[in-house]
Protein backbone atom coordinates (compact mmCIF):
# COMPACT_ATOMS: atom_id res chain seq x y z
CA UNK A 1 0.00 0.00 0.00
CA UNK A 2 1.84 3.40 -1.38
CA UNK A 3 2.45 6.00 2.23
CA UNK A 4 -0.56 8.24 2.75
CA UNK A 5 0.47 11.83 1.87
CA UNK A 6 -0.22 14.54 4.61
CA UNK A 7 -0.70 18.24 5.19
CA UNK A 8 2.97 18.49 5.59
CA UNK A 9 3.55 16.54 2.29
CA UNK A 10 1.81 19.29 0.74
CA UNK A 11 2.51 22.72 1.97
CA UNK A 12 6.04 21.15 0.78
CA UNK A 13 4.77 21.42 -2.72
CA UNK A 14 4.75 25.24 -2.23
CA UNK A 15 6.74 26.33 -5.35
CA UNK A 16 7.78 22.40 -6.63
CA UNK A 17 4.71 21.12 -7.89
CA UNK A 18 1.48 21.91 -9.00
CA UNK A 19 -1.02 20.29 -6.58
CA UNK A 20 -4.17 18.36 -7.86
CA UNK A 21 -7.36 18.21 -6.00
CA UNK A 22 -10.14 16.36 -6.70
CA UNK A 23 -13.46 16.12 -4.51
CA UNK A 24 -15.41 12.86 -4.06
CA UNK A 25 -18.50 11.84 -1.42
CA UNK A 26 -18.48 7.96 -1.85
CA UNK A 27 -16.35 5.02 -2.44
CA UNK A 28 -16.58 4.50 -5.62
CA UNK A 29 -15.99 7.97 -6.38
CA UNK A 30 -12.84 8.02 -3.94
CA UNK A 31 -11.24 4.80 -5.60
CA UNK A 32 -11.35 6.63 -9.17
CA UNK A 33 -10.16 10.12 -7.80
CA UNK A 34 -7.20 8.14 -6.02
CA UNK A 35 -6.21 6.17 -8.46
CA UNK A 36 -5.84 9.56 -10.86
CA UNK A 37 -3.20 10.68 -9.12
CA UNK A 38 -5.02 13.51 -6.79
CA UNK A 39 -2.97 14.59 -4.57
CA UNK A 40 -5.65 15.65 -2.08
CA UNK A 41 -9.44 14.29 -2.32
CA UNK A 42 -11.71 16.91 -0.95
CA UNK A 43 -15.22 15.40 0.60
CA UNK A 44 -16.76 19.24 -0.32
CA UNK A 45 -20.12 20.22 0.62
CA UNK A 46 -20.99 20.49 -2.52
CA UNK A 47 -22.22 17.45 -2.29
CA UNK A 48 -25.76 18.69 -1.40
CA UNK A 49 -25.66 19.95 -4.63
CA UNK A 50 -24.56 17.17 -6.85
CA UNK A 51 -25.43 14.73 -4.76
CA UNK A 52 -28.55 15.06 -2.02
CA UNK A 53 -29.89 17.87 -5.10
CA UNK A 54 -30.44 20.88 -2.66
CA UNK A 55 -30.01 23.76 -4.46
CA UNK A 56 -27.42 25.32 -2.81
CA UNK A 57 -24.92 24.01 0.13
CA UNK A 58 -27.19 25.27 3.54
CA UNK A 59 -28.71 22.65 4.02
CA UNK A 60 -25.67 20.21 4.78
CA UNK A 61 -25.47 18.87 8.15
CA UNK A 62 -22.65 17.45 10.06
CA UNK A 63 -23.99 14.10 9.58
CA UNK A 64 -23.85 13.97 5.63
CA UNK A 65 -20.71 15.19 6.24
CA UNK A 66 -19.02 12.11 8.31
CA UNK A 67 -21.10 10.00 6.30
CA UNK A 68 -19.54 10.66 3.18
CA UNK A 69 -16.41 11.00 4.50
CA UNK A 70 -16.28 7.65 5.88
CA UNK A 71 -17.25 6.34 2.23
CA UNK A 72 -14.28 8.42 0.82
CA UNK A 73 -11.73 7.00 3.48
CA UNK A 74 -12.35 3.86 2.63
CA UNK A 75 -11.54 4.20 -0.98
CA UNK A 76 -8.58 5.96 -0.56
CA UNK A 77 -4.84 4.82 -0.05
CA UNK A 78 -2.53 7.60 -1.20
CA UNK A 79 -4.29 11.10 -1.54
CA UNK A 80 -4.68 13.45 1.48
CA UNK A 81 -8.53 13.16 2.60
CA UNK A 82 -10.28 16.63 3.74
CA UNK A 83 -13.41 16.71 5.18
CA UNK A 84 -15.69 20.05 4.63
CA UNK A 85 -16.88 21.77 7.65
CA UNK A 86 -20.67 22.40 6.61
CA UNK A 87 -22.18 25.24 7.16
CA UNK A 88 -22.50 26.28 11.32
CA UNK A 89 -20.28 23.50 12.18
CA UNK A 90 -17.87 25.90 13.15
CA UNK A 91 -18.71 29.81 12.82
CA UNK A 92 -20.35 30.19 16.46
CA UNK A 93 -17.89 29.71 18.54
CA UNK A 94 -13.92 28.07 19.05
CA UNK A 95 -15.23 24.96 21.18
CA UNK A 96 -17.95 24.22 18.34
CA UNK A 97 -15.23 24.27 15.71
CA UNK A 98 -12.61 22.14 17.26
CA UNK A 99 -15.45 19.02 18.19
CA UNK A 100 -16.49 18.86 14.83
CA UNK A 101 -13.31 19.39 13.27
CA UNK A 102 -12.36 16.72 15.81
CA UNK A 103 -14.91 14.12 14.44
CA UNK A 104 -13.59 14.41 10.74
CA UNK A 105 -10.40 12.66 12.12
CA UNK A 106 -11.67 10.55 15.15
CA UNK A 107 -14.82 9.11 13.09
CA UNK A 108 -14.86 9.62 9.66
CA UNK A 109 -11.20 9.23 8.90
CA UNK A 110 -10.12 12.48 7.27
CA UNK A 111 -6.69 13.66 8.07
CA UNK A 112 -7.42 17.60 7.54
CA UNK A 113 -10.65 19.82 7.25
CA UNK A 114 -11.66 22.99 4.81
CA UNK A 115 -13.11 26.00 6.32
CA UNK A 116 -14.84 28.72 4.23
CA UNK A 117 -14.44 32.48 5.75
CA UNK A 118 -11.73 35.22 6.37
CA UNK A 119 -9.73 36.48 8.96
CA UNK A 120 -12.80 36.35 11.30
CA UNK A 121 -12.75 32.50 11.45
CA UNK A 122 -8.86 32.95 12.05
CA UNK A 123 -9.54 32.25 16.27
CA UNK A 124 -11.54 28.88 15.31
CA UNK A 125 -8.51 27.70 13.20
CA UNK A 126 -5.67 28.87 15.41
CA UNK A 127 -7.46 26.26 17.90
CA UNK A 128 -7.86 23.67 15.55
CA UNK A 129 -4.55 23.51 14.40
CA UNK A 130 -2.98 24.05 17.98
CA UNK A 131 -5.21 20.46 18.69
CA UNK A 132 -3.47 18.50 16.07
CA UNK A 133 -6.19 18.90 13.26
CA UNK A 134 -4.64 20.47 10.05
CA UNK A 135 -6.81 23.24 8.16
CA UNK A 136 -7.47 23.94 4.82
CA UNK A 137 -8.51 27.26 4.32
CA UNK A 138 -10.80 28.99 1.83
CA UNK A 139 -11.59 32.44 0.44
CA UNK A 140 -12.94 34.18 -2.19
CA UNK A 141 -16.14 32.54 -3.01
CA UNK A 142 -17.31 30.99 -0.14
CA UNK A 143 -20.66 29.04 -0.96
CA UNK A 144 -21.76 28.74 3.09
CA UNK A 145 -21.90 32.72 2.84
CA UNK A 146 -23.86 33.12 -0.65
CA UNK A 147 -26.64 34.69 2.13
CA UNK A 148 -24.77 37.70 2.54
CA UNK A 149 -22.52 37.63 -0.84
CA UNK A 150 -26.05 38.13 -3.10
CA UNK A 151 -25.29 34.62 -4.66
CA UNK A 152 -22.23 33.13 -6.48
CA UNK A 153 -20.63 36.01 -7.97
CA UNK A 154 -17.26 36.24 -8.31
CA UNK A 155 -14.72 37.96 -5.46
CA UNK A 156 -11.90 40.30 -5.98
CA UNK A 157 -12.76 42.39 -9.02
CA UNK A 158 -10.98 45.32 -7.93
CA UNK A 159 -7.90 46.16 -6.58
CA UNK A 160 -9.60 46.95 -3.17
CA UNK A 161 -11.34 43.82 -2.96
CA UNK A 162 -8.11 42.20 -3.81
CA UNK A 163 -6.39 44.13 -0.96
CA UNK A 164 -8.64 42.69 1.42
CA UNK A 165 -8.49 38.97 0.24
CA UNK A 166 -5.15 39.33 0.48
CA UNK A 167 -5.09 40.47 4.46
CA UNK A 168 -7.69 37.15 4.50
CA UNK A 169 -5.01 34.72 3.10
CA UNK A 170 -2.47 36.29 5.25
CA UNK A 171 -4.45 35.60 8.54
CA UNK A 172 -5.67 32.39 7.68
CA UNK A 173 -1.90 31.22 6.85
CA UNK A 174 -0.48 33.14 10.04
CA UNK A 175 -3.55 31.18 12.09
CA UNK A 176 -1.76 28.00 10.71
CA UNK A 177 -3.37 26.53 7.72
CA UNK A 178 -1.66 24.59 5.63
CA UNK A 179 -2.85 25.17 2.31
CA UNK A 180 -5.75 27.41 0.61
CA UNK A 181 -8.86 27.49 -1.83
CA UNK A 182 -8.92 30.43 -3.84
CA UNK A 183 -12.43 30.69 -5.53
CA UNK A 184 -13.62 32.58 -8.07
CA UNK A 185 -11.51 35.61 -8.20
CA UNK A 186 -9.46 36.96 -11.16
CA UNK A 187 -6.45 35.60 -12.13
CA UNK A 188 -4.38 38.61 -11.32
CA UNK A 189 -6.52 38.67 -7.64
CA UNK A 190 -4.80 34.97 -7.24
CA UNK A 191 -1.66 35.25 -8.27
CA UNK A 192 -1.34 38.26 -5.92
CA UNK A 193 -2.11 36.44 -3.04
CA UNK A 194 -0.28 33.17 -3.86
CA UNK A 195 2.59 35.07 -4.18
CA UNK A 196 1.90 36.55 -0.55
CA UNK A 197 1.63 33.88 1.43
CA UNK A 198 3.71 30.79 2.69
CA UNK A 199 1.34 28.46 2.12
CA UNK A 200 -0.15 26.43 -1.26
CA UNK A 201 -2.58 28.76 -3.05
CA UNK A 202 -5.51 25.69 -4.76
CA UNK A 203 -7.84 27.72 -7.06
CA UNK A 204 -11.19 26.93 -8.58
CA UNK A 205 -11.72 29.73 -11.05
CA UNK A 206 -9.10 31.72 -9.78
CA UNK A 207 -7.07 31.47 -13.37
CA UNK A 208 -3.66 29.58 -14.00
CA UNK A 209 -1.42 31.48 -11.34
CA UNK A 210 -2.59 29.41 -8.30
CA UNK A 211 -0.21 26.78 -7.04
CA UNK A 212 -2.62 23.84 -7.91
CA UNK A 213 -6.42 23.18 -8.91
CA UNK A 214 -9.52 21.62 -7.79
CA UNK A 215 -12.70 21.26 -9.11
CA UNK A 216 -15.55 19.32 -8.33
CA UNK A 217 -15.77 15.84 -10.06
CA UNK A 218 -19.23 15.87 -11.21
CA UNK A 219 -18.04 18.74 -13.52
CA UNK A 220 -15.56 16.83 -14.46
CA UNK A 221 -16.99 13.91 -15.51
CA UNK A 222 -20.07 15.17 -17.23
CA UNK A 223 -22.53 13.90 -14.74
CA UNK A 224 -24.10 17.20 -12.64
CA UNK A 225 -26.53 18.32 -15.31
CA UNK A 226 -28.09 21.29 -13.62
CA UNK A 227 -25.64 23.83 -14.63
CA UNK A 228 -21.65 24.05 -15.20
CA UNK A 229 -19.55 26.33 -13.93
CA UNK A 230 -18.03 28.91 -16.38
CA UNK A 231 -14.02 27.69 -14.70
CA UNK A 232 -15.22 24.08 -14.87
CA UNK A 233 -13.56 21.81 -17.63
CA UNK A 234 -16.22 18.66 -18.36
CA UNK A 235 -13.79 16.22 -19.64
CA UNK A 236 -16.76 13.71 -20.18
CA UNK A 237 -20.02 13.01 -20.37
CA UNK A 238 -20.25 10.07 -18.60
CA UNK A 239 -24.34 11.14 -17.74
CA UNK A 240 -25.49 10.97 -21.02
CA UNK A 241 -23.35 7.54 -21.65
CA UNK A 242 -25.29 6.49 -18.12
CA UNK A 243 -28.62 7.47 -19.54
CA UNK A 244 -28.21 5.77 -22.57
CA UNK A 245 -26.81 2.58 -20.83
CA UNK A 246 -30.00 2.32 -18.76
CA UNK A 247 -32.59 2.91 -21.53
CA UNK A 248 -30.97 -0.06 -23.11
CA UNK A 249 -31.75 -2.17 -19.84
CA UNK A 250 -35.05 -1.08 -19.68
CA UNK A 251 -35.36 -1.91 -23.30
CA UNK A 252 -33.89 -5.20 -23.10
CA UNK A 253 -36.39 -5.94 -20.16
CA UNK A 254 -39.78 -5.09 -21.60
CA UNK A 255 -38.88 -7.02 -24.68
CA UNK A 256 -37.44 -9.68 -22.09
CA UNK A 257 -33.70 -9.92 -24.06
CA UNK A 258 -32.51 -9.52 -20.60
CA UNK A 259 -31.79 -11.59 -18.96
CA UNK A 260 -30.25 -14.11 -21.78
CA UNK A 261 -29.05 -17.48 -21.31
CA UNK A 262 -25.24 -16.13 -20.20
CA UNK A 263 -27.03 -13.91 -16.86
CA UNK A 264 -29.11 -17.61 -16.02
CA UNK A 265 -28.20 -20.21 -13.05
CA UNK A 266 -29.68 -24.05 -13.93
CA UNK A 267 -30.65 -26.51 -11.14
CA UNK A 268 -28.32 -29.87 -12.20
CA UNK A 269 -30.54 -32.20 -13.96
CA UNK A 270 -30.54 -34.23 -11.01
CA UNK A 271 -31.91 -31.62 -8.92
CA UNK A 272 -34.22 -30.96 -11.53
CA UNK A 273 -35.56 -34.74 -11.19
CA UNK A 274 -36.35 -34.02 -7.79
CA UNK A 275 -37.93 -30.42 -7.68
CA UNK A 276 -40.22 -32.22 -10.48
CA UNK A 277 -41.36 -35.17 -8.44
CA UNK A 278 -41.50 -32.77 -5.45
CA UNK A 279 -43.61 -30.60 -7.19
CA UNK A 280 -46.10 -33.94 -8.75
CA UNK A 281 -45.90 -35.53 -4.95
CA UNK A 282 -48.63 -35.36 -2.67
CA UNK A 283 -49.62 -31.30 -1.67
CA UNK A 284 -48.58 -30.27 -4.89
CA UNK A 285 -50.61 -26.87 -5.30
CA UNK A 286 -54.34 -27.36 -6.79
Amino acid sequence: MPRRLSAPDILAQKGQAPICVMTAYDYPGAVLADRSGADMVLVGDSLGMVVLGYQDTLSVTMADMLHHTRAVSRGVERALVVGDMPFMSFQPGVEMAVANAGRFLAEAGARAVKVEGGRDFAPQIRAMVRSGIPVMGHIGLTPQFIAGLGGFRTQGKTAEATAVLRQDALALAEAGCFCLVLEAMPEEAAQAITESVPIPTIGIGAGRRTDGQVLVMHDVLGLFERFTPRFAKRYAELGKAAQEALVRFCGDVRERRFPAEEHVTHLSAEELERLNALLAGPGKPG
